[in-house]
């Protein structure tokens, strides 16, 4: 586990989703830039890469473009979710096939941001965010990094309900065009709804961005030692 890229969701001329005063580009980035930090603190033999650590636009194939350049190990992305004013929680995401329509509403909902890039169709291979059949074909993809991807995916949702206290709505899978384009191990995290009142709130916290950030940072530690051979460490965490 040498270099980790951190993708904060959306940016610049795309907010992503909202609630009352926060918008998904700046909780997501405020939650990358500590998740950072924590990693280049505590582990300096890390290379820790950055698709955006200010407000601008990057295009999705891009920011997986950024990963597979500097040969990656792993590639997180952070995010937040719009619903309804009840919903809650965290999900973690893997490239896969979506088991409901609310997965598929999820992925369609970040895939939409292609849309405001004027040559997405030759970009994504005629690929149509709007299509249920385009989301269904290239869910297959990145079944050469599923296992690991899981592995990390199911750390991340352990260490936030059990080390953050957050309520979790599982490990799911879904074709996001971020983590399609990307070739190594990688996930999507839905760090909370900003529709909803009270977790806008609580994710428009710095005190708590750095809180979850910290155990996104434990998960990712376990990971590393289970890979590099220290299962006894990685159970400990």
């Amino acid at each position: 586990m040498r270099t980790v890229v951190l993708d904060a969701g959306h940016g610049g001329k795309d907010p992503g989703c909202h609630g009352l005063k926060a918008r998904e580009k700046d909780v997501a980035l405020g939650l990358v830039l500590a998740l950072g930090r924590q990693i280049e603190q505590s582990m300096p033999e890390v290379k820790v890469i950055y698709t955006r650590k200010t407000d601008v636009f990057v295009e999705l194939d891009e920011r997986a473009a950024i990963a597979n350049r500097r040969h990656a190990d792993l590639f997180i992305s952070i995010h937040c979710n719009a619903a309804s004013r009840d919903s809650h929680g965290t999900e973690v995401w893997t490239m896969g096939l979506h088991k409901s329509t609310a997965n598929l509403g999820v992925a369609q909902r970040e895939n939409s941001v292609i849309l405001q890039e004027s040559d997405y169709k030759e970009r994504y291979d005629g690929f149509d965010p709007r299509s249920p059949q385009s989301h269904i074909l290239f869910s297959l993809f990145q079944s050469a990094y599923v296992t690991n991807s899981l592995r990390f995916a199911q750390r991340v949702d352990g260490a936030l309900r059990r080390d953050v206290g957050r309520a979790s709505r599982g490990v799911k899978q879904a074709g996001f065009i971020v983590l399609w384009k990307s070739t190594m191990p990688s996930v999507l995290i839905e760090s909370g709804f900003l529709t909803n009142p009270t977790e806008e709130r609580y994710l428009n916290d710095k005190a708590n961005q750095t809180y979850m950030a910290a155990g996104i940072f434990r998960a990712f530690r376990a990971y590393k030692r289970e890979l590099e051979g220290s299962p006894a460490d990685a159970a400990d965490d």
